[in-house]
């Protein structure tokens, strides 16, 4: 292998080659910017720049798994198109460096407010090329919706944090940008009335497309999107219906990419945790947590929550129907332990991908 690709191959050839002659674990990012460290020789993506094919009539991009999401986001801007599960910015949050990548983004499912309207990222992703952990290339899905040839393998890389192969490409589908965007706020409700709201919104037709409560501002937020007449006659429904005191903000944008990234808990020097969950469930976890802070996203099913340094939060919990994940912070498993029967269809399926165990080796169990 040449030297001076050892670490960061230019292209998928070069990324095949280091991952054949690894002779002991490597540790796969692309950005760098979720802070996610695993002992190995580093081997980054960033270079695996470009996209690739854009065709905004068909609604769809493939891009290098390295391409920075803010050039995929500049060139959807300019036709009007954007990435509909408005995936999450780490870096305040975590104090990293660098740019979010394509292919971290799915690597890691990273989807935001959007997600309780439209789906996750992998929902989104509809083929990839990837190096498995004996170096070979596999290709899988394509790049228009209908072609679902691999469809669960697709979605299986969705997730796998580069624990099952390492990304070379993604094909995504993209969707339009809207006329205009609205929240209506609900103000005053505690964490248990603000939930049945949130959940009394959605079941509604009035196509909320974000769902979330700030219990330290006691502000229940509902985002709509679509053309102006619409979303203007849905929020004035949404306030006959849920009732109370409410304000409606013309010009959310920037509440919600707060909201996306987490802001609030950017500079405490805390740890942070992300617990999915039914939402029916959420205020009782969050009462029993022990936590500092917490936000409340897809009406419930995602909390954030911030607590002391080293807090055994999973054990606070309790069993409940969910998972948490450590999202900043040390002392715990980043992700929640497996049940045994399900560690053991993992382990299987890791074997399949990566038999030599190369490929960020006990991130995920």
């Amino acid at each position: 292998m040449a030297k001076e690709y050892l670490n960061m191959p230019s292209d998928e050839t070069e990324l095949a080659g280091c991952i054949a002659d690894a002779t002991g674990p490597l540790a796969i990012h692309g950005g760098g910017t979720r802070g996610i460290t695993v002992d190995g020789t580093p081997l980054s993506t960033s270079k695996l720049q470009g996209i690739t094919l854009y065709e905004p009539g068909a609604m769809t991009v493939v891009a290098q798994a390295g391409t920075p999401l803010s050039e995929i986001e500049t060139a959807l801007v300019a036709e009007n198109q954007r990435l509909a599960f408005e995936p999450m910015d780490h870096r305040g949050l975590l104090g990293t460096q660098g740019e979010p990548t394509i292919g971290g983004v799915m690597a890691a499912n990273v989807s935001g407010p959007r997600r309780i309207s439209v789906g996750a990222a992998r929902d989104f992703l509809l083929g990839v090329r990837y190096v498995d952990g004996m170096g070979r290339i596999v290709k899988n899905g394509g790049r228009v919706m209908k072609n679902v040839t691999g469809y669960d393998l697709v979605k299986l890389m969705a997730g796998a944090h580069g624990t099952l192969g390492v990304l070379s490409e993604v094909s995504l589908k993209v969707l339009p940008c809207p006329e205009t965007q609205a929240t209506l706020v609900l103000h005053g409700l505690d964490d248990v009335a603000a939930i049945q709201a949130l959940s009394k919104a959605l079941g509604s037709p009035f196509e909320v497309s974000a769902a979330a409560h700030d219990p330290a501002q006691k502000q229940t937020s509902l985002r709509l999107e679509g053309f102006e007449a619409s979303v203007k006659y849905r929020i004035q429904s949404l306030q006959d219906l849920l009732g109370g005191e409410t304000s409606i903000e013309q010009d959310s944008a920037a509440r919600w990419v707060t909201w996306r990234d987490v802001q609030d808990f950017a500079d405490v020097g805390e740890d942070v945790w992300r617990v999915s969950c039914k939402p029916s469930v959420a205020p009782a976890l969050v009462a029993k947590s022990g936590a500092t802070g917490a936000r409340y996203d897809w009406a419930g099913g995602l909390i954030w929550l911030r607590v002391s340094a080293g807090h055994d939060l999973r054990t606070a919990l309790g069993s409940y129907d969910g998972h948490a994940t450590l999202v900043r912070g040390t002392g715990q498993p980043k992700f929640e332990p497996e049940a045994a029967g399900v560690a053991r269809i993992s382990a299987g399926i890791r074997g399949r991908f990566d038999p030599r165990g190369v490929l960020n080796a006990g991130l995920m169990g």
